[in-house]
């Protein structure tokens, strides 16, 4: 998709979606056998239900068939949330994630993997998990040192009601 083009969806979607309480993550277009893909990631602080991204994907149609905005040639809309995949790359997308465990690549070239506590203007407290019994320890990151980071997915972590019990 051509910036221009970028640009001009996320200008008329952006209100629409800001309107419903959620953030436009990314928009993307492909193209999928001789229809293009319009793909739209929107996100908020308290995560997105299906019937959220269902209203919003008939309201975001509806407005894409009144400007016209994706021209003649037929496409597929999808209204999504992120992916638990997703690189952190905003402020909100590390606050969103205190509490999770992410895997860090720093710009030196380390890694670390760690639980997020807290997340200032400059960067965020964590904390590395023991090994093999050793206890956990507190690490200070600043956003300039991150080169990437992601959640990682706990399948055996016990929510916070299990661990006050």
């Amino acid at each position: 998709m051509s910036t221009t083009q970028s640009d001009r969806l996320r200008a008329l979607l952006e209100p629409l979606v800001a309107a419903k309480g959620l953030d436009l993550e990314e928009i993307e277009t492909s193209k999928a056998g001789k229809r293009r893909m319009l793909r739209i990631i929107v996100d908020s602080d308290e995560g997105v239900e299906l019937d959220a991204c269902a209203e919003l994907s008939r309201e975001v149609s509806d407005l894409l068939d009144e400007t016209d905005a994706m021209g003649e040639d037929e496409y597929v809309l999808e209204v999504s949330s992120p992916g638990a995949d997703r690189p952190l790359t905003e402020h909100r997308h590390y606050i969103r994630a205190i509490g999770r465990l992410v895997k860090f690549q720093t710009s030196d070239g380390g890694e670390v993997i760690a639980r997020i506590l807290y997340v200032d203007d400059e960067g965020m407290d964590l904390e590395v998990p023991g090994v093999k019994g050793r206890k956990a320890t507190a690490r200070r990151i600043v956003f300039t040192d991150i080169a990437k980071a992601r959640v990682e997915i706990e399948f055996n972590r016990k929510d916070k009601k299990e661990e006050e019990a």
